[in-house]
């Protein structure tokens, strides 16, 4: 969900629920990315899911941070579950 703030003024938001194929994936994942989220990325893990929040003053800047942030967890979930 991506909430547009640009015309009222007010942050842009975008709230993610990222589901993992194990709790102990989503934990090594959630370790992985959380030291590079600080001041970015709210996380938190709820079993398998790790849920993120993304806070922007544009939306081009949360869409940047979006951006980092699924690649990020990305190459840390390849590693975490050894794929190619």
């Amino acid at each position: 969900m991506v909430q547009m703030g640009a015309v009222t003024g007010k942050p842009v938001r975008c709230s993610l629920h990222i589901q993992f194929a194990s709790e102990t994936d989503a934990e090594r994942v959630h370790r992985s990315v959380e030291l590079d989220n600080e001041g970015y990325v709210e996380s938190k893990l709820d079993g398998a899911t790790m849920s993120a929040l993304i806070e922007a003053e544009s939306l081009k800047s949360l869409l940047h941070t979006l951006d980092d942030f699924l690649a990020c967890v990305g190459v840390a979930d390849r590693i975490v579950a050894r794929k190619d």
